[in-house]
């Protein structure tokens, strides 16, 4: 399979479902097995994917992408030695147990996953098929300043959607829960309450889904 084809989704759902990391493999730049250099998707994959991991509390190191030729099975064996090693100090990442905050954060990123392929497509295409250019462009302050303008916002979103799917929450519970100022999810609330996707209820004192 291309490494192309390593959707995001893929991604989340493995480390959600209770992966400690996720390795790519892929062939070098400019050797693509089927034509469609698909290897430098999956590299801007990787550079969106890490922004998003690192966004809800997940190490970057635990999503890796290395070029290894089908010829190169020494070069495999010592990449995946490292990239276990590595997984091994970072520990276990936990996410699908029930009392794990990246229960319902992972999903969250999960379920804009959509979105984020349209954003890719339309504001955050890369401008050549080359590794250094894919890299700079995703390492930029513009596409940074890009990233949080389209995308940052909705994160925080669905995972306050996602957290009110389990029940009620005060503002509180919601910034301590999402390690976020108090203020910010303030402004997150009335923000989502003015379109309908939740509601103050009086009685309890909490936020609940519309």
């Amino acid at each position: 399979m291309c490494t192309g084809r390593a959707d995001l989704s893929f991604v989340l759902r493995a480390l959600s479902k209770g992966a400690d990391g996720v390795f790519i493999g892929g062939c070098w730049p400019g050797e693509c097995h089927y034509i469609t250099e698909g290897n430098y998707d999956a590299l801007a994959n990787l550079h969106l994917a890490r922004k998003l991991l690192e966004r809800v509390g997940v190490d970057a190191g635990r999503l890796r992408l290395e070029w290894v030729a089908a010829s190169e099975g020494s070069r495999f064996a010592e990449v995946m030695d490292d990239f276990v090693r590595a997984l091994k100090e970072l520990g276990p990442l936990g996410a699908d147990r029930p009392d794990s905050p990246l229960a319902s954060k992972l999903p969250a990123v999960e379920r804009l996953v959509p979105y984020i392929k349209l954003v890719e497509r339309e504001r955050l295409r890369t401008p050549a098929r080359d590794e250094e250019a894919v890299n700079a462009f995703y390492d930029s302050e513009e596409t940074n300043r890009l990233f949080d303008e389209l995308i940052g916002s909705k994160l925080v979103t669905s995972q306050i959607l996602s957290l009110l799917g389990e029940g009620p929450r005060s503002t509180s519970q919601i910034a301590e829960h999402l390690a976020l100022a108090p203020s910010e999810v303030s402004r997150h609330m009335k923000n989502t309450s003015r379109q309908g996707l939740v509601r103050y209820d009086i009685d309890q004192n909490l936020y609940v889904l519309a």
